[in-house]
């Protein structure tokens, strides 16, 4: 395949620094960054006696999220990676900065990173006496069944979802009001796509996916995943059909017609091309009885440069209506005019992604994370391989930028004269802020619960009772079971070959080594499998015959560990 350039012009160690910093230069009059923190609030925030209402997810969809803060819309959003959810403490700390005393109302599209780390900002929040309440944007129709609407992605509907919710919230409606408006718009939204390109990642010299210049990809979602089915390249008329009859079947019944009415570019469809499409669907909607209200066509929720379009629909009621219509002022949305207000001083957070320096390592943690960070390093390219078979290809990049920061933070502890508990709670913390997405919660809460078991002394029972706890802790967090094609199936052999090693009397290093080679053995089984969670289940045949990456990057984690035991041993 001929090599081509990046299509973006960022790169991939510092995308989201550089794009948030210049969109907060560009659009200071509106909005303001969070200090320390990958978020920006509307200017006026916090207000007290309002409710702020919370939106992110990762970045590369611009105008979701950041460009959807204002009066009128989201109090604040939290930015991501590139398709990547935001960490827990990042959604903390700009919950914190918006909110004014009536609670916090968390929207975003149904993505397991998501979940996790906005859950985990939740009950941070619930812990320090601030109410919160989540409403997960579920529009795609074609990402699960109707009758199991939880199941479904949030796509371009997010932005429906949202703008009623930042209407409730600015108008002083209470939390419980702003939640019950939410909800029945997310329930009232509809969303189908069609894909013609796939999206290339920043610094990428190839696209996640690629489409035959004859074809074309039903149900595309945002992240660069590959429809669900392909069909020939139709034309506008064809599309716009497609697009239509996806949609009339899966709206809700009852409403009395009024609908909004959302056209929205994935990337780099032309707005002409899009207005040619929007012609033939408002056609279709008239005939079969609908009205179209408030239509919008433009780009809402992009996927970086993917050629596609997407419909989305949302039935209107007498209390939808007015607040869809209501005005608001947004850098990327604004039905009004927009402030003046002085521009202050933009404020950057130092990310770089620099590789520590191997040379350097001292404590034990330093050094057993140091080479799990090489032998990380040495696979990024195939664990990326393995991830873009069904989901999104940035799984070696998130591993290697965690245990970057995870071996910064471990070190920076043990020089400080830390323990290795707290040693491994830093590096767990910094692992899941630094990569984000489901894996970096989970990772994290492995190196933070095993920290927190091994206070008293190292041995192998010590060690495969401090595993144990760990693995019940990242059951409880990601709901995965044995057989899901998850991380967990290669943990589970691990772990119960640790516990066996332990009652044997084997030292640390053998117990650990011994338990590295089942792991590895059990990731590579996985190839077996068809995954159940996260975005690899809605493609999940495409993955029969490759091994899971997280099950992959667990098993040379710990090898490279056990490597490492054995040498010091």
């Amino acid at each position: 395949m001929t090599q081509r350039k990046s299509r973006t012009l960022g790169r991939a160690e510092t995308f989201k620094r550089d794009w948030l910093d210049g969109f907060a230069g560009a659009y200071g009059r509106t909005i303001r960054k969070v200090p320390d923190a990958y978020g920006v609030v509307a200017r006026h925030a916090p207000e007290r006696g309002k409710v702020a209402v919370i939106i992110g997810g990762g970045c590369g969809h611009y105008p979701a999220f950041a460009g959807l803060v204002g009066r009128g819309l989201a109090t604040g959003a939290v930015v991501g990676d590139v398709f990547t959810s935001p960490s827990a403490e990042q959604v903390y700390r700009t919950a914190r900065a918006a909110e004014g005393g009536a609670g916090v109302l968390f929207s975003y599209g149904n993505y397991q990173g998501d979940v996790l780390h906005f859950g985990l900002a939740a009950r941070r929040l619930a812990a320090e006496g601030v109410e919160s309440r989540t409403v997960l944007v579920t529009d795609d129709v074609a990402s699960g069944p109707a009758d199991e609407p939880e199941r479904r992605r949030g796509v371009a509907g997010d932005f429906m979802v949202f703008k009623v919710a930042g209407a409730a919230a600015e108008r002083g409606d209470d939390l419980d009001a702003v939640y019950e408006l939410a909800t029945r718009a997310n329930a009232n939204t509809r969303t189908f796509g069609v894909a013609f390109d796939g999206c290339t990642l920043p610094g990428a010299a190839e696209p996640l996916f690629t489409v035959n210049g004859t074809e074309m990809e039903l149900g595309l979602g945002i992240h660069g995943e590959p429809g669900v089915r392909t069909v020939p390249r139709l034309d506008a008329v064809g599309v716009a059909d497609e697009l239509v009859n996806g949609l009339l079947p899966e709206l809700p019944n009852g409403g009395d017609g009024r609908v909004a009415v959302l056209l929205n570019g994935l990337g780099t469809t032309k707005y002409e091309d899009m207005f040619v499409l929007y012609k033939r669907v408002h056609e279709r909607l008239a005939a079969e009885g609908l009205n179209p209200l408030h239509t919008e066509v433009g780009e809402f929720v992009t996927s970086l440069d993917m050629a596609g379009v997407s419909l989305t629909v949302l039935a209107l009621d007498d209390d939808l209506a007015p607040l869809y219509a209501a005005p608001c002022d947004t850098p990327a949305y604004r039905s009004t005019g927009v402030s003046l207000e002085p521009v202050a001083p933009v404020a950057t957070v130092d990310d770089s992604l620099a590789r520590p320096d191997t040379a350097r390592t001292a404590g034990p943690v330093d050094r057993l994370l140091t080479a799990a960070m090489v032998r990380i390093e040495d696979n990024e390219d195939e664990l990326g391989r393995l991830d873009a078979v069904a989901a999104d290809g940035d799984h070696g990049l998130g591993m290697t930028r965690g245990m970057r920061a995870a071996v910064a933070a471990a070190r920076r502890a043990e020089s400080s004269g830390a323990e290795l508990s707290a040693a491994l709670l830093a590096a767990g913390t910094a692992f899941a802020d630094a990569a984000g997405g489901a894996s970096g919660a989970l990772y994290g809460v492995l190196l933070a619960e095993t920290g927190a078991g091994l206070t008293d002394g190292v041995d192998a029972t010590t060690v495969a009772d401090t595993v144990d706890r760990a693995v019940a802790a990242f059951v409880e967090l990601g709901k995965a079971r044995p057989g899901d094609k998850t991380m967990l199936d290669a943990l589970e052999p691990f772990r119960d070959t640790l516990r066996e090693q332990a009652r044997t009397g084997a030292s640390v290093a053998q117990a650990w080594s011994a338990a590295a080679k089942r792991a590895t053995q059990a990731a590579a089984d996985t190839a077996d499998l068809l995954p159940t969670k996260g975005r690899a289940a809605r493609l999940a045949q495409r993955s029969k015959g490759y091994a899971d990456p997280g099950a992959t990057s667990f098993a040379l984690l710990v090898s490279a560990i056990g490597d490492e035991l054995e040498k010091e041993n």
